[in-house]
């Protein structure tokens, strides 16, 4: 057995249990067993009664506000389970401090997480608070809300009922978001070269309704990887990364990331792939897993949401990922979604068709690209077969036309044929 972020070992009752309390309360909850050591061995405890009230002591006197808990001993091998529930009055504070888990730790909060904290315990969200400009226009939104939705009028009432102004006349963030001119960051498109050394191009959009960064965005997209091609008398596009993938990734990369950091929304264009790079990880109750299965359980900016639903911009469900698979699915280069604490970035790869492959040929072939040459041995510490496989399929690529070898010796080189 072993510590978890939701699962942490005691083997006595110390004070430092209660920073985990806090942290757990703060968060989506969870346990610790007392009678256990940081090995995970159990050694129990002498009294596990005394412990419980021990427990519930220093509990009750030291975090405010109170949060809820059980407790519960197991008594053939004399430990106590204290499993903390996720709070409602948040924040919850230990010494004046409140915490959170960071994998297996447990650390104090920084500033920017007491204030969500604080929001979180008041059942407010940050782009329900006050914009900081009240001088707002709204023409980029009129004109496509009417476009949309055949809107007679567009008026108080109108940004009322988004959601966007309130009773007294006060527009709160997500209504300057949408407004022609914001405060807020915005996109930051880089397209790069041969290297990531090499900027061939650099766009920052900001300061302008986040619908029109999308549309620029969008512009710079198709002008950078579509295309069209003239077969006989007919003019076929052609979008080698998908269009509707990098429309999806962008607009969900506004409507989920976190607002309330000064960081721009990062675009990086490269010969074979794009990285769409949003600020924030995951809202605190939603999973990796639920994301990946595109389970949209919280949506971190409903009223931002809920105005790129009625656009058609979003889905009322799911997190767009499966529309994004979706335009792979016959392609065997396939977009990847990586999350962390601090970014959520989507990769969107070239698509490339299966020139009827398999095995160990195939995923050969996926490794190799179509702009970096990889040399045999970066390609064999990727691989689990013996490198006089690995050669000999690349001879096989290069013979059959879907490879080509630059370099020889040392500097030999694969690289997948367009």
């Amino acid at each position: 057995m072993q510590e978890t972020k939701d699962l942490e070992f005691k083997e006595s009752v110390t004070n430092s249990f209660l920073k985990t309390v806090s942290a757990y309360a703060n968060n989506t909850g969870g346990r610790v067993l007392f009678g256990i050591n940081d090995a995970g061995k159990i050694v129990g405890l002498d009294d596990p009664k005394q412990t419980c009230l021990d427990i519930e002591n220093k509990i009750n006197d030291s975090i405010i506000p109170q949060p809820d808990y059980s407790l519960k001993i197991n008594e053939p091998d004399a430990t106590v389970e204290l499993t903390v529930f996720p709070g409602r009055s948040k924040p919850y504070l230990y010494r004046s401090k409140a915490y959170k888990r960071n994998d297996t730790a447990t650390i104090p909060v920084d500033t920017l997480g007491l204030s969500r904290l604080v929001l979180e315990g008041q059942n407010l969200s940050f782009e329900q608070l006050p914009a900081s400009k009240q001088d707002l226009s709204f023409t980029v939104l009129e004109n496509r809300l009417t476009a949309k939705l055949a809107l007679q009028s567009f008026t108080t009432d109108t940004l009322k009922t988004l959601g966007l102004l309130d009773e007294t006349g006060t527009y709160n963030n997500a209504a300057e978001l949408l407004a022609d001119e914001n405060g807020f960051p915005g996109i930051d498109i880089a397209v790069f070269g041969d290297t990531i050394n090499l900027i061939k191009q650099r766009k920052t959009l900001e300061h302008a309704s986040v619908l029109t960064e999308i549309d620029s965005a969008l512009e710079l997209f198709e002008a950078q990887y579509c295309y069209e091609e003239i077969k006989g008398m007919e003019r076929i596009r052609k979008e080698p990364i998908p269009l509707e993938a990098f429309r999806e990734a962008i607009t969900n990369a506004i409507v989920h990331r976190t607002w309330d950091v000064p960081a721009h929304i990062r675009i990086s264009m490269f010969d074979d792939r794009v990285e769409v790079a949003s600020p924030g990880g995951l809202p605190a109750s939603m999973t990796v897993d639920e994301y990946l299965s595109d389970m949209l359980s919280v949506r971190r900016n409903r009223i931002l949401a809920e105005v790129f639903l009625r656009l058609g911009l979003i889905e009322a469900f799911g997190t767009g990922i499966m529309r994004i698979r979706d335009t792979y699915k016959d392609s065997i280069k396939k977009p990847r979604f990586q999350v962390s604490d601090n970014a959520i970035v989507v990769t969107l790869p070239l698509l490339m068709d299966n020139p009827g492959l398999e095995g160990d040929d195939l995923t050969v072939f996926e490794l190799l690209s179509e702009v970096h040459p990889q040399s045999t041995s970066a390609l064999a510490a990727k691989v689990t077969f013996s490198r006089s496989k690995l050669l000999r399929i690349l001879k096989k690529l290069v013979e059959t036309g879907l490879a080509t070898v630059e370099g020889a010796g040392r500097g030999q080189k694969y690289r997948l044929l367009r």
